[in-house]
């Protein structure tokens, strides 16, 4: 019955092409809309690290004294004692001490300029807690960070600037103003959005250099990013004793009961801080949150982003008004020939199929021209100065739910020309012809 219902659709929608490419044209303008913002919206809130963001957590405490009276949320990152004491107490199954500073690079034996460069001081678990994935070598040990080992890990892409990205392990890059031995270089590597930084608000791509954090600490004292001090340090040269919060942890923990732990640990230490008078603050300060909660609570989307999706979701529902508006006066068109199918013995149900399914043919056909729309409209988001442009992209999700959005669409639309179609009283009908 239904291949008889797709060819009086068919034929139905061949007769009068003018409407039919007026009511396709509604759904695919609203559908291009929608789902290029909509794309969006699911690639900048998507899981950064699938498989691995239920297990990876950001404490937080709130080391600030005396904490002023706004404050309700811990900073995002923590002064160096405070990082440094957690770290060293190896509560977790993994974990990774973070900073991140500017730096000047250059290579020796390529003749190129020195390169200012985004570097990120960390520990060894990094690697390995995040995934990343190596293109040649490896990341450096505990061993190295217990020894302040003078070693490096590069981006690809600073290997192709430097190294025509050849196989640069075991060369030489002058950091500052100190050589140091390449271990690694990466594949490309991009997580979005870059979540285990957490200052960045963005969706930069990763830092190009990465240090242990014991070495790094000599080799680039005095240039690291404070987020804030609420006394102003003696000597910006060392942070280490300064009231200022700048270094952040990651912590891997496979089991609600380690992480149930864990919490009680952060929460213990953030008290006896209290205690002492370091910390003006306890336990009501301290967060431990796995990546998705932490992202949730930072607003990663952009705002522009979210609403533009809805404005573009009240587009799409102006564009179903006006397909249910032509869909109702196409089927009332055919009264007659309907009159003639219900006295013939079509009951009304049969009706009603045969209208929505020739409205479902429109949203497919709705459906492909709102895809290459939403391509061409993803297209111009790529061409915007705006951090995200490079994620404007159609992953297969997002192709199928433009089909299944778009005959969804359509199929609403025509539930009420349809039921209107099936309500046709034959004897009105044959009298009229």
């Amino acid at each position: 019955m239904f291949t008889y219902y797709l060819d009086l659709a068919l034929r139905s929608l061949k007769r009068n092409k003018v409407l039919t490419a007026l009511m396709v044209l509604a759904i695919a303008v609203g559908i291009g809309a929608s789902m290029t913002t909509l794309t969006l919206v699911h690639l900048l809130s998507g899981d950064p690290i699938p498989g691995k963001s239920s297990v990876l957590y950001f404490p937080q405490v709130d080391p600030e004294n005396p904490a002023p009276p706004y404050h309700m949320e811990p900073y995002p990152a923590m002064d160096y004692r405070s990082a440094m004491d957690l770290w060293s107490a190896h509560r977790a199954d993994r974990q990774a001490i973070i900073t991140s500073s500017s730096v000047k690079v250059r290579a020796r034996d390529t003749g190129r300029p020195p390169l200012i460069l985004g570097m990120l001081s960390t520990s060894a678990d990094f690697f390995p807690m995040f995934e990343v994935p190596f293109q040649y070598g490896a990341g450096w040990s505990a061993q190295d960070d217990a020894r302040r080992a003078r070693v490096a890990v590069i981006s690809h892409d600073l290997n192709d600037k430097l190294f025509g990205g050849e196989d640069s392990v075991g060369r030489t890059l002058r950091v500052r103003d100190t050589d140091v031995r390449i271990v690694g270089v990466l594949k490309p590597w991009r997580p979005t959005p870059l979540f285990y930084d957490p200052w960045v608000r963005n969706f930069s791509k990763t830092e190009d250099v990465f240090l242990p954090f014991s070495s790094s600490m000599e080799i680039n004292q005095g240039n690291f990013q404070v987020f804030t001090c609420w006394h102003v340090p003696d000597d910006t040269r060392h942070l280490q004793n300064a009231d200022c919060v700048w270094v952040w942890l990651w912590a891997e923990l496979d089991s609600p009961a380690k992480v149930a732990s864990y919490t009680r640990f952060v929460t213990d230490y953030a008290e006896q801080q209290k205690a002492i008078g370091r910390f003006a603050t306890g336990k009501e300060h301290v967060r431990v949150r796995d990546v998705m909660t932490m992202l949730t609570e930072r607003g990663m989307v952009p705002g522009d982003v979210r609403l533009q999706a809805w404005l573009a979701l009240a587009f799409l529902l102006i564009c179903l008004f006006n397909a249910v508006g032509l869909l109702l006066a196409k089927f009332l068109r055919r009264s007659g020939e309907i009159g003639v199918r219900r006295a013939l013995g079509a009951s009304r149900r049969a009706i009603f199929a045969q209208c929505l399914v020739e409205a479902g043919v429109i949203g497919l056909l709705g459906g492909f021209f709102g895809w290459l729309l939403t391509l061409a409209g993803l297209w111009l988001v790529r061409q915007q100065p705006v951090d995200y442009a490079h994620l404007a992209h159609l992953d297969t999700g997002m192709f199928l739910a433009t089909f299944v959005m778009a005959v969804a669409a359509s199929l609403l639309a025509g539930v009420l020309p349809a039921l209107r179609a099936s309500r046709v009283v034959p004897a009105w009908q044959l009298k009229a012809l």
